[in-house]
């Protein structure tokens, strides 16, 4: 099993994430950030792997290092479960939708991190937290695992859009990172 533990203190938080890419979807999550615990249930949940994400940060400055951090930290596991990329599928997508809304995630699991995040909230929060840090939180997480990610997504309510996006980078993310074929790396470079 490719089960990787990750953890990072800083000042401002303390992050530990377990992720088992090869699990049935095991999950515990607690970053005092209720809304956000809901989008990485579902993330893991759909994605069909087990995570666990137990964070401690100054939530009363407000929530967007405690995020961050929470994406650093995620990036970090996934790039270690990725490895040198043999064996993994690497390329990968999702369309979900969740009632009005629709998300569409494609990645491609190879070593170079960017973000392409298109789609707008309607309003300047979701629940209580910023929707500009959601954005924020896949581009810490790409960059730092090494993933190219293109998220799209459309609708009128913002907790549905939001969520759609996160089960659809965790099913994508889920199969990319599922073993397969040979046990090459997928590149015409022969390696990442």
């Amino acid at each position: 099993m490719r089960v990787v533990e990750v953890k990072r203190e800083t000042k401002e938080t303390n992050i530990a994430i377990t992720l088992n890419p090869d699990g049935t979807g095991k999950i515990t999550i607690d970053s005092g950030v209720p809304f956000f615990d809901h989008m990485l249930n579902a993330m893991a949940r759909h994605g069909g792997f087990d995570l666990t994400c137990i964070a401690k940060g100054d939530l009363g400055v407000d929530c967007h290092h405690t995020i961050e951090d929470i994406g650093i930290v995620l990036g970090d596991a996934v790039k270690q479960v990725m490895v040198d990329g043999k064996g993994i599928q690497r390329f990968s997508h999702a369309i979900i939708p969740m009632d009005e809304s629709i998300s569409t995630v494609v990645l491609d699991c190879g070593g170079r991190g960017y973000l392409v995040f298109t789609g707008t909230f309607g309003s300047r929060t979701i629940g209580t937290i910023p929707a500009d840090i959601f954005e924020h939180f896949f581009y810490s997480l790409c960059t730092r695992a090494g993933i190219t990610a293109h998220i799209a997504f459309t609708g009128k309510n913002d907790h549905h859009q939001c969520e759609a996006v996160f089960k659809a980078f965790g099913i994508a993310l889920g199969e990319a990172l599922s073993m397969g074929g040979d046990g090459k790396v997928r590149s015409t470079k022969g390696k990442f």
